[in-house]
């Protein structure tokens, strides 16, 4: 669509319900209780607004790629490390994929059983072996070229989207309409919003980068609008505004349901379906929202993990350049899904499943010990966009856009490097383990140990399959 009928609100809408979601709010709120409203505020400014305008630069500039951040690193440097982009973007969705049946699982207990139990009574093994064959399953069915989960999706993730707000209209008018006592004390006090900036802080905010991340996914649509270099800068600032409302107005809400001073153990993994319960006793509905958010999100991690197994794969071999990647990988089935890539993923994923539960025994620890990998991991691929951008204001005369975030190049590649730097300072912070160390020493240890691990092991796969296909190819 060449069309430039885009309207600065269209653009904010459309990123808003790709990039938000009620469970950035649990996961960060889980992690730093009511001092995350600062934190939510900080990020906002110093990272989530240039990172969006950035992504607009680039996505305006080169507006006929397809590839997106892969095409943009081939056009401002080399197809090398434009291969290295696309297998990031690829391999970062490997732990992504090991949590859906986890999540799936989380879903269904809440949803036939009125509890999260189901994944506490059985040991973390047992559940790693279900997860394990709801994967292989998802696997299988991706093979036969389904589309119909995706289409499921997508009215999925408007009725998540329409859940969160809902959320946050109960619970902030909780106290006045329902008249609940908040469970926070204190709410009124500044103090209890300031975090302590010490070395445990700086270890969290690799979740609140991950929470913010993705706005790549808008750069198609910045030449749609009738005046890019007004409408788009426009629709992102309001597209920040609305996350950091839901983002400020959605841990308020989650400290009138919780106790920020006592945060319960199993919040990221039962926090958002405990917390429509509640809702439900406090206006006298029952169970009604926590089913319906059960529902949704059942639809919506089967979608994401059958969507996740395809477009990332297709996007790697799509434009698969020979001299990079092994002629083995790119074979298709008669539904032309690329079938040993398939093999591949299902290697990988089956290892982030399997393995971690020899030396996790608990398995809420299993569950917050992937969320978080994930948000070491998903942001790396954030870190070739900042390249990107930075090599673009290096090149600036060799290109033209119709919207530029800044015009000075010297200031933009400043913009850039700070994002690159303070992406790659959360994910390397990220990797310390969030549980107590004097509870559980060894299982601190074999955390740690996986989050370097795993990252290396990725990056390591991606640059042995470039000499395997030399090899092949002489």
């Amino acid at each position: 669509m060449n069309e430039k009928n885009l309207r600065w609100y269209n653009i904010a809408l459309i990123a808003f319900v790709s990039v938000w979601g009620l469970g950035n709010v649990v996961n960060n709120y889980a992690n730093q209780g009511l001092t995350v409203v600062v934190s939510w505020i900080l990020i906002m400014l110093l990272y989530f607004v240039p990172y969006a305008l950035s992504v607009g630069q680039l996505g305006s500039t080169f507006k006929d790629s397809n590839g997106g951040v892969s095409s943009w690193i081939k056009e401002t440097t080399t197809s090398r490390l434009a291969y290295y982009a696309a297998w990031t973007y690829w391999v970062v969705h490997i732990p992504y994929l090991a949590q859906k049946p986890q999540g799936i699982l989380v879903a269904l207990s809440w949803l036939f059983k009125g509890n999260g139990q189901f994944v506490n009574t059985v040991s973390s093994l047992w559940v790693s072996l279900i997860c394990f064959v709801i994967f292989l399953f998802f696997l299988w069915l991706a093979s036969l070229g389904l589309t119909t989960l995706k289409r499921i999706g997508s009215i999925a993730g408007i009725a998540m989207f329409i859940m969160s707000i809902l959320f946050i209209l109960l619970a902030v008018t909780a106290p006045a309409l329902a008249h609940v006592h908040t469970a926070t004390a204190d709410m009124s006090s500044i103090k209890t919003y300031i975090p302590k900036f010490n070395f445990a802080y700086f270890t969290t905010i690799s979740m609140l980068v991950f929470a913010v991340g993705g706005a790549e996914k808008i750069s198609p649509y910045v030449n749609n609008t009738k005046n890019p270099a007004k409408e788009f800068p426009k629709g992102m600032l309001f597209l920040a505004g609305m996350v950091a409302l839901c983002a400020l107005l959605g841990s308020i809400a989650m400290g009138i349901i919780f106790d920020a001073k006592h945060i319960p153990a199993d919040l990221m993994v039962n926090g958002a379906y405990e917390a429509f319960m509640r809702l439900g006793a406090y206006y006298h509905v029952g169970n009604l929202f926590m089913i319906l958010y059960a529902i949704a999100n059942t639809l919506a991690q089967i979608s994401a993990l059958a969507f996740s197994i395809d477009a990332p794969l297709k996007i790697l071999l799509g434009d698969a350049d020979c001299h990079y990647i092994p002629e083995k990988l790119l074979k298709v089935n008669k539904k032309g899904a690329p079938i040993n890539g398939y093999l591949l993923t299902g290697g990988l994923v089956s290892f982030l499943i399997l393995f971690p539960s020899l030396g996790i025994g608990n398995m809420n620890e299993l569950f917050q010990w992937l969320l978080n990998l994930n948000s070491v991991v998903m942001p790396l691929r954030y870190l070739w966009v900042f390249l990107a951008y930075m090599l673009l204001n290096k090149k600036i005369k060799e290109f033209n856009s119709e919207y530029k975030f800044v015009k000075n190049p010297v200031l933009g590649f400043v913009i850039g490097l700070w994002c690159f730097v303070f992406t790659a300072f959360a994910c390397i912070l990220g990797m310390i383990p969030k549980l107590n160390y004097q509870e559980n020493p060894s299982s601190w240890w074999f955390q740690f140990g996986l989050n370097i691990f795993v990252p290396i092991i990725l990056i390591l796969l991606g640059l042995i399959l470039p000499v395997v296909a030399r090899r092949k190819n002489k």
